[in-house]
């Protein structure tokens, strides 16, 4: 064993101090069978200028998908992040902060967290919602697990057309909780109504669906809706909240809690996060609600200030009175969604709402015209959609990467179960007319 950072006489004191009169007295307790006999197999030491060297060589080997034109989603996406976004983020008292335990050296961050929570429920029409989740898919799950709490069962039936991964996340909270997961089959690319309905029982807690779902396609929340409430159940939809600019928002479809992913909201795409779940829910569930809620009050001297209320984490009341254990609700990426917002504003993100909608539906009239795809279904769609290609669709998806296209989800990569040639495809406000079109050349040309 060799010692680099301190000298051979505190080397010694150490052994001294702990009772033992070299290194081999040190590690007597663990058997000469497991103990390693040789130096470790590991390369020399770099400099910093040849570890520099290294790295940027292995990041040349990489291909960034800004470097790419992007038609690819299932659930992260390729949108303009305004400068501001960046510039408020590098701020030393929003970059460095912690969370916001005391209010009287946090009110930045607490105001941010509070305007974000209002923006959440401006776009969902939720009364409430909290200060941020991990991600989309721990949102769902919260929402299942607040279902429960707030109805007494432990049943949740969630869609075939919710994300896999997300279905995944949600699986394995409930092998570790007392929540029964029911999978309901999709068809035509939406919720299955009539498995749906033979699903629903007095035994359960929650409707789990998205909307879009994971095919792009929009479901009929109004009837989901029904049903669920007519089984004494929530009614849970998970939402786009860009889409949220040109669609109606989930609580006028009878919906209790909105949930969803916020990383098209400022957040760059980073290889898949991190992003941030937004959670949102009816007043009357507010004390089930996961995680932290900043709320707005006056300080003693009557200016107004901004507080943690309702804390239901392990941290702040007895663990079996918990609501969740969120320790960090990456706060950061909430407030690049507060400042993408702001910058939009109403107008802003509508028009890029039915930017994204109407690309969306213009690439699939291209890439249909090349005679090399075929439509599953016919249901309708925002900003993504999922096409029947007549080949290997991994192999289609590899070949337009060298053509530079990030194009072309292959859905059995996320869902085994899936068709061969089921792909995604998406499209957002900064894919021209000239872009979509060169991909349906490229196809054309394989």
């Amino acid at each position: 064993m060799r010692f680099t950072s301190i000298s051979c006489e505190q080397r010694e004191a150490m052994l001294r101090t702990v009772g033992c009169a070299d290194m081999d007295a040190l590690f007597d307790s663990v058997p000469a069978a497991v103990r390693l006999s040789r130096p470790l197999d590991v390369p020399d030491g770099l400099t910093e200028f040849e570890a520099d060297s290294r790295l940027r060589a292995l990041a040349r080997a990489n291909a960034p998908a800004t470097s790419l034109v992007s038609f690819a989603g299932a659930g992260c996406y390729d949108h303009h992040i305004p400068s501001i976004v960046d510039h408020v983020l590098r701020k030393p008292e929003f970059f460095t902060a912690y969370t916001p335990y005391q209010p009287e050296v946090s009110q930045g961050t607490l105001q941010n967290i509070y305007e974000f929570q209002t923006m959440i429920c401006e776009l969902t029409g939720m009364d409430v919602a909290n200060a941020s989740m991990y991600d989309g898919a721990t949102a769902l799950t919260e929402a299942a697990l607040m279902a429960a709490r707030v109805t007494k069962r432990h049943t949740v039936v969630v869609s075939a057309a919710v994300h896999p991964e997300w279905r995944q996340v949600l699986r394995t909270y409930a092998d570790a909780s007392v929540l029964e997961v029911r999978e309901v089959a999709s068809a035509g690319g939406v919720t299955d109504g009539a498995a749906l309905a033979a699903a629903l029982d007095d035994s359960v807690a929650a409707v789990l669906i998205a909307s879009p779902n994971f095919f792009g396609a929009l479901e009929d929340l109004g009837a989901i809706a029904e049903a669920a409430h007519a089984a004494g159940a929530l009614f849970v939809v998970a939402a786009n909240p860009v889409l949220l600019g040109v669609l109606e928002p989930p609580s006028a479809f009878g919906a209790d809690i909105v949930v969803g992913e916020g990383q098209m909201l400022g957040n760059a795409m980073s290889f898949g996060g991190p992003g941030l779940g937004f959670f949102g829910a009816r007043e009357a569930h507010l004390r089930q609600m996961p995680g932290r809620i900043v709320g707005r009050t006056v300080d003693v001297d009557g200016s107004m200030a901004f507080v943690l209320t309702m804390q239901t984490r392990e941290q702040h009341i007895r663990r079996e009175k918990a609501t969740s254990n969120i320790c960090s609700n990456h706060a950061l990426n909430a407030l690049a969604a507060t400042v993408y917002l702001s910058a939009l504003g109403v107008a802003g993100l509508e028009s890029v709402g039915r930017s994204c909608v109407a690309k969306a539906h213009y690439l699939r009239a291209a890439l249909l015209s090349t005679g090399r795809f075929a439509s599953p279904w016919e249901s309708a769609f925002a900003n993504e959609f999922a096409l029947s290609f007549d080949g290997d669709a991994v192999a289609l998806r590899d070949a337009l990467v060298e053509r530079g296209f990030l194009a072309g989800v292959p859905v059995r990569e996320l869902d085994p179960c899936a068709p061969a040639g089921l792909m995604l495809f998406a499209a957002t406000e900064k894919r021209t007319k000239a872009e979509m079109d060169a991909l349906a050349d490229e196809v054309t040309s394989l």
